[in-house]
This record gives structure tokens, sequence and C-alpha cells, in this order.
């Protein structure tokens, strides 16, 4: 093997006889001390954890704008900065309203969810909407002040009974049994991680306009 890039959920992973994923995962936590804080039980942690998350995406945002027309740009056929904004918006409303909150309103119609079927554009879900960068902001804006203004509030105890998941069909089906913590955990992990593949395919298209 040489001059390989590994990319992804990567577990079990031994090179010449040494298991090297906790080498990793330490060097990750180093560069990127959000990490810690998204696993801790402290509310207070989450907090600052939500709040890096906002200004690392509100830095990443100001990055796009500087070249027009890249948000609408993809790498090897993944999630172009619009559509990856837009399913952060569905992740907000799926796992965050309805699994924290307990919320059976309709998610927000831009974002995107699973391809999935009957999840793909159901409870709301509108595929044939085609948002500008301005309207996605806007709504991500306001999903991060609503996520802020509840961790101000919520305590450990909170977080650690049963989510309130409605007794419905909607997306995610799985998500009965689980802790608020556990739900509110898939989000900040979603937003960190999407961050990462967003700024890793703006260093890509970058480097092609360079050449």
């Amino acid at each position: 093997m040489q001059d390989a890039v590994i990319d992804g959920l990567v577990t079990n992973l031994v090179v010449n006889g040494v298991e090297v994923t906790e080498y990793v995962e330490a060097e990750l936590d180093r560069r990127h001390p959000v990490r810690v804080l998204i696993r801790s039980e402290d509310p207070a942690d989450l907090r600052e954890a939500a709040h890096q998350l906002h200004a690392d995406w509100a830095a990443t945002i100001e990055r796009i704008r500087r070249t027009p027309g890249i948000e609408r740009r993809s790498v090897n056929d993944e999630w172009s900065a619009v559509e990856t904004l837009r399913h952060l918006v569905f992740v907000h409303d799926s796992w965050f309203r309805r699994c924290c909150l307990g919320s059976t309103e309709l998610f927000t119609s831009m974002g995107i969810g699973p391809t999935v079927e009957p999840y793909c554009g159901a409870h709301g879900l509108d595929l044939a909407l085609d948002p500008s960068l301005d309207e996605i902001v806007s709504v991500r804006d306001a999903q991060a002040a609503e996520l802020e203004t509840w961790l101000d509030k919520v305590t450990a105890t909170q977080l650690a009974v049963p989510a309130p998941v409605p007794d419905d069909d909607a997306w995610p089906p799985y998500a009965r049994g689980r802790s608020v913590r556990r739900c509110l955990g898939t989000v900040l992990n979603e937003t960190f991680e999407h961050y990462g593949f967003c700024g890793r395919d703006l260093d890509l298209l970058e480097a092609q306009d360079a050449e």
C-alpha cells in the first residue's frame, strides 16, 4: 500500500501488526478539541461544543462567499456545500426538534434527508426546492440559536432520560429508546463531521481552480 488516503468511519485498523485506531482518534482530538466536548456529559461542555460548531460553520460560509458558485459544486459525487447545509437543516429537525423536544411538526421543507423510502421526501420535505445559500444560512442560524437557548437551560438529569420521540412513522425510526443525550450527540456529531467533509471538498475545489 502506497500513497493511500483513508477517509471515513474507521475501526479496528491494524497496520503491520499495530492497531492504530486509538492513535488516530487521539490525534483527531488534538487537532479538533471540540470532539472532546461533544463526548462530554456536562451540559456546559455541550453548550460550548454547539457554540464552537456554529462559529466554525460561520467561518466556512464566509469562505464560500469569497468564491461565488463554489457552494453548488461537488467533489466525487458527494454533496455540495448547499446540499450539506440542507442536510443539517434536516438533522436538526429530526434529531433535535423531534427526538429531544418531542415535536410532531413537519420538517423544514428545504431539508435533505435519507434516500430510503418511505422517508425520502416525507414529513414535509420538498425535494423540488432549490433555495439560495442565504436562505439556507438564515434557517441554520435560527436552528443554532434554538439549540443554544435549549442548552442554556437543560440539565444532566434531563439529558439522561429517554428521548420523547413521537409515536408515529417519521424519521428516524430507530431513535426510540435512546436517551435525549444520545440524540443530541447525533446532532453535534453530524454538524462536526459534515463541517469536515465540506472543508475537505472546498480545499479540493480551490486547488483545482488554482491549477
